[in-house]
């Protein structure tokens, strides 16, 4: 895996995960939902990255 899609992977997945975090605390469903996509489109690129280099070797 290449270090910066690794790193644009866990990025994606931390920022997603406080946005969610912080909208569900003040109420706003819409964003909560936005932070969520972010998070599970953080956590697909990183299982596309590993499936990569498991074909790699």
């Amino acid at each position: 895996m290449s270090a910066g899609e690794k790193a644009k992977a866990k990025a994606e997945q931390v920022v997603g995960k406080a946005v969610r975090k912080v909208a569900h605390a003040v109420g706003n469903e819409t964003t909560a939902a936005k932070g969520a996509a972010l998070e599970a489109r953080g956590k697909a690129r990183d299982i596309k990255e590993r499936s990569k280099d498991s074909f790699r070797r």
